[in-house]
């Protein structure tokens, strides 16, 4: 059978890890899990218990496509919260999952061959949704004087579009203010689109990460309900779009998802309203951000920066190997440590980074860094 060329993209390296990770175990082995990027604690519990309720008061269906009406409402409130942004609700699209919005976002923003720029190392999905959808991605080397966020300067003069994410995966890097608007700007001048991808947004320890709605209501903004509000498995998410493209972002979803599901957007409202357990979970965080940079130089891995969000920690590995994925399955065979390597998120010089999260919860993270030190002191 005749395939498309749309369809060849790079594997995710870490769910392959994840599936080795998962093999171990299924032979008995207690994996410690640093390799993904999903918190170790559920759903808030108060929004659970808001589904429950909803489900016995009748059936849960199609909602109109751009999401539920108190549920935008919510969301727009949130960036007045957060940001002091006041926000039309009608430009506030319930999206499933971060993915989700990704497609819609370039669907609606670019013609098949349209260059788009992302920077290097990044969130590798980027790349795959781009090229499945018949887009060109331009790899956008960053430097560590810039923390691994591109500057206006590495920009080229043809581009279409320019993804950016603050806090980054998989640095935890900020931009601030001025950083973001210079981008933001660079992008105007080029005629180039601009997408903010704040889905970390809410997981800060040292200041409050910057969004583009800030700035300009010229940009697409696309967040989730997966990290800050502890969701990864309901698959909601949402996007913020200028006025004049809600209508199109409408048209899109309507024909290819309907809409985001039902029961995820009931538990997403109530979770909007959850401070006290998200915020615990912060302390978490803090927590095991603190074990990470202290504990990882221990162990033999020194080359890290403090993320300013976000939960992971990016290490130049490269004196140590010359190949992080071979690193890291040595490390899951040999500790019991499932970590990422840099490749997928730098196919240039990621052969010689990992990363690690810790998202879990801090007893992993301890257990974790101890079987870490003993590697490294074996190896």
């Amino acid at each position: 059978m005749r395939v498309s060329s749309r369809g060849d993209v790079d594997p995710f390296i870490v769910m392959d890890v994840m599936a080795a990770a998962a093999r171990a175990e299924a032979q008995g082995a207690r994996i410690i899990h640093m390799e993904v990027g999903q918190p170790g604690t559920p759903a808030p519990a108060a929004a659970r218990a808001a589904l429950a309720k909803a489900m016995e008061a009748g059936p849960l269906g199609y909602t109109v496509g751009l999401g539920l009406p108190a549920l935008r409402a919510r969301i727009a409130r949130l960036y007045g919260e957060w940001y002091g942004v006041d926000l039309n609700p009608e430009r506030v699209v319930i999206t499933p999952g971060s993915s989700g919005g990704f497609t819609l976002a370039f669907t609606s923003l670019f013609d098949v061959g349209a260059r788009v720029g992302i920077g290097a190392p990044g969130y590798p999905s980027y790349k795959a949704i781009l090229q499945a959808l018949g887009l060109e991605t331009v790899m956008i080397g960053t430097e560590a004087q810039h923390r691994f966020q591109p500057v206006p300067g590495d920009l080229p003069s043809k581009l279409d579009g320019l993804l950016v994410a603050s806090p980054a995966n998989p640095t935890g890097t900020m931009l601030d203010h001025d950083a973001l608007g210079a981008l933001i700007g660079a992008c105007a001048d080029r005629g180039a689109a601009f997408i903010s991808d704040e889905i970390y947004h809410g997981i800060e320890y040292e200041r409050k990460a910057v969004t583009a709605l800030e700035i300009t209501d010229q940009t697409y903004v696309i967040n989730s309900f997966s990290k800050y509000f502890s969701m990864t498995g309901w698959r909601v998410g949402w996007m913020v779009v200028p006025e004049d493209h809600i209508r199109r972002i409408e048209r899109l979803v309507q024909n290819l998802f309907i809409c985001a599901p039902h029961a995820s957007q009931v538990v997403a409202l109530a979770a909007l309203d959850c401070t006290d357990e998200l915020q615990a979970n912060m302390e978490v965080y803090r927590r095991n951000r603190a074990l990470m940079m202290e504990g990882l130089p221990k162990a033999g891995f020194a080359r890290i920066a403090p993320p300013d969000g976000a939960f992971y920690v990016y290490a130049d590995v490269s004196d140590l190997t010359d190949d992080s994925r071979a690193f890291a399955a040595e490390i899951l065979e040999k500790a019991g440590v499932a970590v990422t390597p840099g490749l997928d998120f730098d196919p240039v010089r990621g052969k010689g980074t990992l990363r690690f999260s810790y998202a879990r919860s801090t007893a992993d993270i301890e257990e974790g860094l101890a079987r870490l030190a003993r590697f490294m002191a074996a190896r």
